[in-house]
C-alpha cells in the first residue's frame, strides 16, 4: 500500500490568515516542512481580496465602536488600546521582514491615510469629546486632534463639508498617522516569500475533503478541483485559515472543542469611486457611529483606498443576508452547517436577534438612491454617476453557547484549538486582517507551547521586541517600537533621531 505524503503542517485558505502563520512558522522553523491548500486558483480571493474589505489599519484610531460609552457618559478605552497595540506587533513583523531585503516592497501594501472620526448631533459631539479627552491621555493617541470647528473640518475633510447646513451640530478627530492596507497584495507578497524557502508550497484549485486523526496528527484529504484527483497528506498539524470555509472544517474534525459553535454569515456592499476629480478631494478614512439596531461591522465609513498605486474611495459598508459562508460558497453552507451540538445556540440567537435580521434584509431591499442617501450624510454633494455598487467579501459572525442566553452572536475573532495543539482554526471577522500577527502568535503560544517558550523565544524576542501588553503600559517603548516601524514601512521619512530597537 501507498504511503500518504507526510509534511509537519498543513494549512487550508491562501489568504491573510494562513500566509502568515506560514511564514512566522518558516522564520521559527526554517527546516519546517508545510503545505497550504487553497480551493481558488489564486491567494487572497476572499475577505484578504482589497475590494473585499476596508483595508483600514484598525489601529483604533477611528473606529467608535471599539469605544462603547457607558450610562455615565464615561467611555471606556481598553478595546481600542489593545487593538492598537496589535495593530504595532503586526506593524514589527512585517518591519522586520522587510529589513531582511528578500521581501519586497512595503509601498505594495502599506500607505499612509489619515483616520478620522466623524459625528452629528449634540449627543455625537458630548460622546466624541468625551472619547477624544479619555483616549488622548493615553500614550498610543497622544497625537489626536479634535474640532468643533468647521473651517478646521473643512481642511480635513474637503469634500464633505460643502452643502450642510449652516447650523448643523457637528464634531471630528484627526490622527495623521494611520493606514491603508492592501491584504491581498501583502498576502501574495507573504506568499511568494513563503515558496522561495524550501519546503514550502502553494497548492491552488484544491478542496479539502476530510480530515482524520492518526497516530500523533491528521490526515488531510485534498481533491483537485479540476481534475478530480485526491491524495492525502500526513500532517502533524493543521491550520483551518479559510475565513468563512473554516466552521465546516472544524466541525469535520470533530474535535471536541468545536461542539456548540456556529455561524452566521452577513453579506456586504460598497459604493465605490474612481473619478480622480472626486478622489483628489478626499485623502482619509473617516467613520462615524452606526445606525441604532445595525452590526458593529456596519459602522459607516468614507475610505481612501490605495489598491496596485491607485486611489478610489469606499463608502459603506451595506450589510446583507446570504446563506453563503464565502463569496465564491454555496447557498447550503448556513444549512448544513447545523449540528446537533449548535442548533439550540442558533435557535436562540436567530429567536433574540430579531431586529438584526430586519435590518440585514432592510439593507439588501435598499435601491441605489437610498444607499446614496446615505452616502450624502457625509459627502453632501455627491453624484449618483460617480458611484457604483461593489460586493464584498462574506462575513461568518461566531455564534457561541451561552449558559443565560443559551447562545450568542459574536463580532470579533474566535481561536479554536483542539486539546492536544494538533488542530486550530480561526472564526470570525474584524478587525482580523490588522491583528493577525497578534492572533497567529497566540495560536502558536497555545498549540507550540514548548517550542514558543524554549527553541523559538530567542528568535520571537528577535522579531517582536515587544508585544502587546508591554506596549499598552510602556509610553517610552510603545514610542520607540511605532517610530521605527514607520520608518521601516515608509509611512514616515526617516530621521537622525530615530532611535534603533537595541
Amino acid at each position: 500500500m501507498a504511503h500518504n505524503e507526510a509534511v509537519d503542517v498543513v494549512l487550508v485558505g491562501a489568504g491573510i490568515m494562513s500566509a502568515t502563520l506560514a511564514v512566522l512558522l518558516k522564520e521559527l522553523d526554517p527546516a519546517i516542512k508545510l503545505e497550504v491548500v487553497e480551493l481558488m486558483d489564486s491567494g487572497a480571493a476572499e475577505s484578504s481580496n482589497p475590494w473585499n474589505n476596508a483595508g483600514t489599519g484598525h489601529a483604533g484610531l477611528c473606529e467608535l465602536n471599539y469605544t462603547p460609552q457607558a450610562a455615565d457618559g464615561t467611555v471606556d478605552i481598553k478595546k481600542a488600546v489593545h487593538i492598537n497595540t496589535q495593530f504595532e506587533v503586526s506593524k514589527q513583523f512585517w518591519s522586520y521582514l522587510t529589513r531582511k531585503g528578500t521581501f519586497g516592497s512595503c509601498k505594495s501594501f502599506i500607505s499612509p491615510v489619515p483616520h478620522l472620526s466623524f459625528v452629528q448631533g449634540d449627543d455625537g459631539v458630548s460622546f466624541l469629546k468625551e472619547r477624544f479627552k479619555t483616549l488622548s491621555k493615553h500614550h498610543a493617541f497622544s497625537d489626536m486632534e479634535y474640532t468643533e470647528d468647521k473651517a478646521k473640518m473643512a481642511e480635513w475633510m474637503p469634500l464633505m463639508m460643502p452643502g450642510r447646513a449652516p447650523d448643523e451640530v457637528l464634531a471630528a478627530t484627526r490622527v495623521m498617522n494611520g493606514t491603508d492596507v492592501n491584504f491581498g497584495a501583502l498576502t501574495n507578497q507573504l506568499l511568494t516569500h513563503l515558496t522561495s524557502a524550501p519546503d514550502a508550497q502553494v497548492k491552488y484549485c484544491k478542496r479539502v475533503t476530510g480530515l482524520k486523526r492518526n497516530n500523533g496528527g491528521w490526515t488531510v484529504s485534498i481533491k483537485d478541483v479540476n481534475t478530480g484527483n485526491s491524495r492525502e497528506v500526513d500532517a502533524k498539524f493543521v491550520f483551518l485559515g479559510a475565513g468563512g470555509a473554516a466552521l465546516p472544517l472544524l466541525q469535520a474534525s470533530g474535535i471536541e472543542e468545536s461542539k456548540g459553535f456556529g455561524g452566521f454569515p452577513i453579506s456586504g456592499q460598497w459604493l465605490r469611486c474612481d473619478n480622480p476629480e472626486v478622489v483628489k478631494h478626499h485623502q482619509a478614512k473617516v467613520y462615524s457611529q452606526a445606525a441604532v439596531g445595525s452590526p458593529p461591522m456596519s459602522v459607516p465609513h468614507l475610505d481612501t483606498r490605495v489598491v496596485d498605486g491607485k486611489k478610489s474611495l469606499l463608502f459603506g459598508p451595506y450589510a446583507g443576508f446570504t446563506t453563503k459562508f464565502l463569496k465564491h460558497g454555496s447557498f447550503m453552507d448556513l444549512p448544513m452547517s447545523v449540528r446537533a451540538g449548535n442548533i439550540g445556540p442558533m435557535l436562540a440567537v436567530a429567536k433574540n436577534n430579531m431586529d438584526l435580521t430586519k435590518y440585514l434584509v432592510s439593507e439588501v431591499m435598499q435601491s441605489m438612491e437610498q444607499r446614496l442617501e446615505s452616502l450624502r450624510r457625509f459627502y453632501p454633494e455627491a453624484k449618483a454617476e460617480d458611484w457604483r455598487l461593489e460586493v464584498a467579501g462574506q462575513r461568518v459572525q461566531i455564534i457561541k453557547k451561552d449558559p443565560k442566553k443559551g447562545g450568542v452572536l459574536q463580532f470579533g475573532t474566535e481561536l479554536v484549538a483542539a486539546k492536544d495543539g494538533s488542530l486550530a482554526a480561526l472564526l470570525g471577522a474584524s478587525p482580523g486582517a490588522s491583528v493577525t500577527v497578534s492572533i497567529m502568535l497566540e495560536l502558536i503560544e497555545k498549540c507550540f507551547p514548548n517550542k514558543a517558550s524554549g527553541e523559538w523565544a530567542a528568535k520571537l524576542a528577535e522579531i517582536f521586541p515587544a508585544r502587546e501588553k508591554v506596549l499598552e503600559t510602556d509610553a517610552a517603548l510603545y514610542r520607540k517600537i511605532n517610530a521605527h516601524n514607520n520608518v521601516a514601512l515608509e509611512l514616515v521619512e526617516a530621521s537622525n533621531e530615530t532611535e534603533s530597537y537595541a
